[in-house]
């Protein structure tokens, strides 16, 4: 077989546990650390851990794992066939890998962490100089970081009053808030990699993508008869559709020339 289809294969399959490793210990210790079941916290042996295999206790990997295996091997094979315009396939993977760390965790956990933001921010600089230079980089993350806050403290206000109704109505009010502090720094570190002024369309192209995953999860909640009354006042995790957003904007910008002529 051909070096040439050999080693996207191969990085791809290192991205995908890379991700995989990633995600069930950075929510856990905040630091690269020996894995542990997510069911009952027994520890892997690296062996089994990187051959898929069951907790010694038995319990079995997630869906997840090979979700992810399968997902970063496309991406990576993609990518070699078609790299991202100037920052070309290995920076255009890791890149991806970023991504798909940040989504997995946040759809997995609502968490977007400090370790993984810190590298973002850097990488994010090196693709966004290549890609942009840096007045149209510095632009875009202080386009996201600005609209971003605005919103921020929209979510606040929202958050408020929705507790305020959970009290009214005999409820059990929490502390859940509609964007996070995490999110603000996502969406910087997403507008130094697009760069102004496209920020503004992935950061709307996000919340679009959101908003239609949360008429799809409603409406699947109506036809299985499980919605309850307040099922639109509860939040979803929006760093995963904004990662989708800037992941299209960048490994698919066809797509986007299509939604956004001239």
């Amino acid at each position: 077989m051909s070096i040439t289809v050999l080693l996207p294969l191969l990085l791809g399959w290192i991205a995908g546990l890379v991700v995989n490793y990633l995600s069930d210990v950075l929510p856990v210790t905040r630091k690269f650390s020996q894995p542990t079941c997510l069911y009952c916290g027994t520890s892997f042996s690296w062996k089994d851990y990187l051959l898929f295999r069951a907790c010694p206790n038995g319990h079995k990997r997630t869906a997840r794992v090979w979700v992810v295996q399968v997902a970063l091997l496309a991406i990576s094979v993609y990518t070699w066939l078609h790299p991202p315009s100037k920052i070309g396939y290995f920076l255009g993977l890791i890149l991806a890998t970023y991504f798909a760390v940040i989504f997995t965790i946040d759809m997995e956990h609502r968490l977007i962490l400090h370790p993984t933001s810190i590298f973002g921010s850097f990488l994010a600089l090196v693709v966004g100089l290549i890609s942009h230079g840096l007045k149209a980089t510095l632009a875009g993350g202080l386009g996201g970081l600005i609209i971003m806050l605005i919103l921020y403290y929209l979510g606040v206000l929202f958050a408020k009053i929705r507790t305020r109704r959970m009290i009214a109505s005999g409820q059990e009010a929490d502390d859940e808030e509609a964007l996070g502090a995490g999110d603000v720094i996502l969406v910087t570190i997403i507008g130094l990699i697009l760069g102004w002024p496209l920020i503004w369309f992935g950061l709307l192209f996000g919340i679009l993508l959101g908003g239609f995953a949360s008429l799809l999860l409603i409406l699947g909640l109506l036809l299985t008869r499980k919605y309850a009354a307040d099922a639109l006042m509860r939040f979803i995790p929006y760093g995963p559709y904004f990662i989708t957003s800037a992941f299209l904007i960048v490994y698919f910008p066809k797509f986007v020339e299509k939604l956004v002529p001239g």
